[in-house]
C-alpha cells in the first residue's frame, strides 16, 4: 500500500539507508539518463550531491519541483561555474567524493577546467562517470540527438512494429533509462569496486549507443543463430505469434498473453476456450496470421476483468494491460509497495530491494541552491569561503 505522504524537511541529513550508504558522489545536472543514474544511486544509500548551473533556466517546467521524480534523495548546491572561484570550489569538493556524474558533450568539462586528468590529480581514487549518446569519441560524438536516434544506430529500433510501416516511437526507455542511465549506474558501482582494491580511480564512458546495443544482446544472438532476421513482425517476442501478444476485450481495453513454453501455452488454450485444432501448430509462424485472428476473436468475448478473474494468477502467462492510475492501484503492487507517495506524488519505490540494508523511503525533490551553504560547509568548506563565495554570486 502507498504510503502517506512525507513532510518537506527544512534540511536533509546526512545520514543515507541502503547498500551504498557512505559512499559520496556529485553530479552535474542534466536531463534524463544522467538524473536518472544518480536517482538509482542515491535510492541505494549514496549521498549525491546536485551540482546546478546557477540562474539556468530548466528545460521542462516541472524540472526541480516536486513532480521532477528522478531528481528526489538529493541536497542541491546552485553554482556559477563561470565565475572565478567556482572551479576551485568543486574541486575542493571533489578532493572529498568517492565519483562524479556528468552528461555534457564531450568537451565541456574540460573547458569548464574539470576535465578527468585535472580532478584525478586532486582525488587519484575519483570515479568520473560520463553519460553522452554517442560516447567520448567516433563520428558522431559531437553531433546533438535524442533517444531515439541512439536506439535507431543501435539496431533495436528496427526490430520493433508492423514490417509494412515505420517503426513505432517507443516511451525513452531503451536508450535513456535502460541503455543510459542504468549502464552507467552499473559501471559507477563497479568502479567503486575496483577503486576499493586498487585505490585508483577512472573515467566510465557510458554511451547510450553502446547500452541500447548491449541491451539486444539476446537478439543479436538469435540473429546469429538464424532464429531471428531483419523482418519486422515475424517472430515469437515481437507480436507476430498469437501466443505472445496484446488483445483487446469486450469493454474495449486489453490483456497480454505470453505463454511461450508448451505446458503455459495448453493452459492458455484450455482457459480461453481455444479449442480448434489449429491451435495445435503453435510455432508454424506460417499459421499464425490465422491464429492471431482466432485468439483475437476469443478475447474479444469477455471483458478485461472477466479475463482477470479466469487467467489472473494462472501459468498462462497473462497480466492486464494497466494504465498508469491503474498500476498503482492493482492488488499486487500495493502489496509490494512498488510505488510510493512522496510530497503529494505518487512515484516507483526504489528497486531493486535489499534483505539486509533496505533503503530509505527517499527525501522529497530539492529547490535549486536549497542546500548550498549547508553542503558546502558539510564538505568540510570553511565559513569565510562560503560568505565571499555568496558575496561574489559562485553560489
Amino acid at each position: 500500500m502507498s504510503q502517506p505522504s512525507q513532510p518537506r524537511p527544512s534540511g536533509l541529513s546526512n545520514s543515507q539507508a541502503g547498500p551504498l550508504a557512505g559512499v559520496r558522489l556529485i553530479e552535474f545536472v542534466g536531463l534524463g539518463p544522467g538524473p536518472f543514474c544518480a536517482m538509482m544511486l542515491s535510492d541505494m544509500g549514496a549521498e549525491v550531491i546536485r551540482l546546478h548551473a546557477k540562474g539556468k533556466a530548466p528545460t521542462f517546467p516541472i524540472l526541480n519541483t516536486r513532480f521532477d521524480v528522478m531528481a528526489r534523495g538529493r541536497r542541491s548546491l546552485a553554482i556559477d561555474l563561470k565565475k572565478p572561484g567556482a572551479v576551485e570550489t568543486v574541486l575542493s569538493l571533489i578532493e572529498k567524493a568517492d565519483g562524479l556524474i556528468e552528461g555534457f558533450r564531450p568537451g565541456v568539462m574540460e573547458r569548464l577546467g574539470l576535465a578527468p586528468e585535472v580532478c584525478h590529480v586532486r582525488n587519484p581514487k575519483l570515479i568520473y562517470g560520463r553519460m553522452t549518446g554517442w560516447g567520448q569519441q567516433g563520428p558522431l560524438a559531437q553531433a546533438a540527438g535524442h533517444d531515439l536516434n541512439y536506439v535507431a544506430l543501435s539496431g533495436a529500433l528496427h526490430a520493433m512494429g508492423s514490417d509494412n510501416e515505420p517503426p513505432p516511437v517507443p516511451l525513452n526507455l531503451v536508450g535513456d533509462f535502460g541503455g543510459g542511465g542504468l549502464m552507467l549506474a552499473f559501471g559507477v558501482v563497479c568502479a567503486l569496486l575496483e577503486a576499493k582494491n586498487t585505490g585508483k580511480g577512472q573515467v566510465i564512458d557510458a554511451a547510450m549507443t553502446d547500452g541500447a546495443a548491449l541491451l539486444s544482446a539476446m537478439f543479436y544472438g538469435f540473429k546469429a543463430g538464424g532464429l531471428w532476421n531483419n523482418t519486422r513482425h515475424a517472430h515469437f517476442l515481437d507480436g507476430a505469434a498469437h501466443f505472445y501478444d496484446n488483445y483487446r476485450c469486450a469493454d474495449g481495453k486489453y490483456v497480454s498473453v505470453g505463454a511461450i513454453e508448451p505446458q503455459f501455452y495448453a493452459l492458455l488454450r484450455q482457459k480461453i476456450g481455444a479449442t480448434d485444432a489449429a491451435f495445435d501448430a503453435q510455432n508454424d509462424s506460417a499459421a499464425w496470421p490465422a491464429l492471431k485472428e482466432k485468439t483475437a476473436a476469443l478475447f474479444a468475448l469477455k471483458t478485461r476483468d472477466e479475463w482477470c478473474t479466469l487467467l489472473e494468477g494462472s501459468d498462462a502467462c497473462f497480466a492486464p494491460v494497466l494504465d498508469w492510475d491503474e498500476a498503482i492501484n492493482h492488488p499486487h503492487n500495493r502489496a509490494r509497495e512498488t510505488f510510493i507517495n512522496i510530497d503529494g506524488v505518487t512515484q516507483p519505490a526504489p528497486a531493486p530491494r535489499f534483505s539486509r540494508t533496505p533503503s530509505a523511503p527517499p527525501h522529497p525533490v530539492a529547490a535549486v541552491g536549497e542546500h548550498s551553504d549547508a553542503i558546502l560547509r558539510d564538505w568540510g568548506i570553511d565559513e569565510s569561503t562560503i560568505t565571499t563565495l555568496r558575496a561574489s554570486g559562485v553560489i
